[in-house]
């Protein structure tokens, strides 16, 4: 198997709602089938799915908790951080940690979008982001 991650849906309650939340961020989706919205994301893609439909096609058992999973948005600066962090607050996420100082010696956020998806925003100087928005781990 080949180190990558290419694709990441997420289960979603309400997919309009979900839809609507990820544009309000300046996401633009390329539809899928009906009830599906696919977002290119750099290299990879995130989808936006029903998560009863997920968790079937899935066969896993949904208990509606969180799944022990938390994404990630590098950004370039700490000020970066703090403006998708307001953005993503403006668009209706809740905001259960504003950006500070990190123990690792950077600067984080996190949102959590309207179906419970944790969202870290950070800004890492120990990892490059190139021009194309791909991340490294550094040299």
């Amino acid at each position: 198997m080949e180190q990558r991650v290419s694709l990441i849906t997420l289960g979603v309650r309400d997919a309009a709602r979900a839809k609507a939340f990820y544009e309000a961020l300046g996401w633009r989706p390329r539809e899928g089938d009906e009830g599906i919205a696919f977002f290119q994301a750099g290299g990879m893609i995130v989808a936006l799915w029903d998560r009863v439909q997920l968790a079937e096609d899935s066969g896993v058992d949904d208990f509606g908790g969180w799944g022990g999973i938390t994404l990630a948005h590098n950004v370039r600066s700490r000020e970066e951080v703090d403006a998708v962090i307001a953005e993503a607050e403006e668009a209706g996420a809740s905001i259960p940690r504003h950006g500070a100082e990190t123990f690792w010696g950077g600067y984080s956020g996190v949102f959590i979008d309207p179906d419970g998806h944790a969202w870290e925003v950070a800004h890492n100087p120990g990892w490059p982001i190139a021009d194309d928005g791909s991340i490294s781990l550094g040299p």
